[in-house]
């Protein structure tokens, strides 16, 4: 994963799906392209690189409840599936 992208990893999201990450704590957004995969971490769903975090101001906790959304699910073969609520 390239840090100085807007780009994330997920387990089952299709490579190239755009996805809207909000931090719930301060309600900023981001909008990513999954590009990994990942995070292997019990509980956690993404893993943003570090230029997503600093948008959606994670940085210094490095982890955060976010809920995201599939904006961009050209590249699916399933419909969005809406908000999902995540931590990571």
């Amino acid at each position: 994963m390239n840090a100085a992208k807007l780009t994330a990893a997920h387990r089952t999201l299709p490579f190239g799906t755009k996805v809207m990450v909000t931090n719930k704590r301060n309600g900023r957004s981001v909008i990513v392209r999954i590009n990994d995969r990942g995070p292997f971490i019990r509980g956690r769903v993404l893993d943003v690189s570090k230029a997503a975090a600093q948008n959606i101001g994670m940085v210094s906790s490095g982890t955060a409840n976010v809920c995201f959304q599939v904006v961009d699910a050209s590249v699916q073969k399933i419909a969005g599936r809406g908000l999902k609520d995540s931590d990571g």
